[in-house]
């Protein structure tokens, strides 16, 4: 389990995140939602060591991990922009990290990451031979080979539109269930937060806004802030959403379309 205890954080008299506190079951997926410059990658940053607290405490299963070195926390992020080496193949790309972590995967490991992510046949090409899909599959296949603890995904969608985008999500929510993987992920669109994930924390000048269910959010918003953020982007797309938490519209279509997505993502 995942606790973030009264986290502070300040870059001189700036303060980008304001009494953080939460609870993270092991396993779940939650999303960080919020405007612009609202602290969403501040707090991933926060989470992954990379960027040192003012003040507050970050628990892992009992563990106080506040003042544990970034590299020492078991933690791993898939960047925006995938930062995959354009001089390996995908192959070489995914297993870059297990030279010098004899803990982490071993090569039956790593060949069943490979299948579950529909890897096989794009592992001796070239970064720049991939999709942006497949770019996103090989970014979190090298970071799943390490065994994190907390998977950490920074707009891992943005990128990818239409039935891509759906099948990458997908294979998120998979990679989660299968390895009973916490995995936060920071968004800012509101409909992939909800379809998404277990929990959303949304988050609006640095403080929490609210920290619930998607089908809480969307029937029980906890201020007029988050019906204007969240709930107008959404009527537009009542289509695509509501159905998942409302009961009384028709039960969405079943997704046997992921499969001839997955091929080209």
């Amino acid at each position: 389990m995942l606790e973030l205890v009264n986290l502070k954080k300040a870059f001189g008299s700036h303060v980008v995140l304001d009494d953080i506190s939460l609870t993270v079951p092991t396993g779940e997926i939650v999303s960080i939602l919020g405007p612009s410059g609202c602290g969403k990658t501040t707090l991933l940053n926060v989470i992954l060591g990379l960027t040192e607290l003012t003040s507050g405490k970050i628990i892992y299963d009992g563990v106080d991990l506040s003042s544990v070195p970034m590299k020492k926390r078991g933690f791993n992020i898939v960047f925006q922009d995938f930062a995959l080496f354009p001089n390996l193949n995908a192959y070489d790309n995914i297993v870059y990290g297990l030279r010098n972590n004899k803990n982490a995967s071993t090569p039956a490991e790593v060949n069943d990451l490979i299948d579950l992510l529909n890897l096989r046949e794009h592992l001796s090409k070239r970064i720049d031979e991939l999709s942006g899909g497949q770019k996103q599959r090989v970014a979190i296949a090298r970071t799943l080979v390490m065994k994190p603890k907390v998977l950490l995904l920074d707009e891992p969608l943005s990128a990818l539109d239409g039935l891509i985008k759906e099948s990458i999500k997908e294979r998120i929510k998979t990679i989660a269930r299968q390895f009973n993987l916490t995995t936060i992920i920071v968004t800012h669109d509101p409909e992939e937060a909800l379809s998404l994930s277990d929990r959303v924390l949304i988050l609006n000048n640095g403080k929490v806004a609210q920290y619930a269910e998607p089908k809480t959010i969307i029937h029980a918003p906890e201020s007029s802030f988050i019906k204007d953020f969240i709930l107008k982007q959404l009527m537009i797309k009542r289509d695509n959403i509501f159905r998942l938490f409302d009961s009384t519209m028709p039960a969405v279509p079943a997704m046997s379309y992921m499969q001839t997505a997955a091929a080209s993502a």
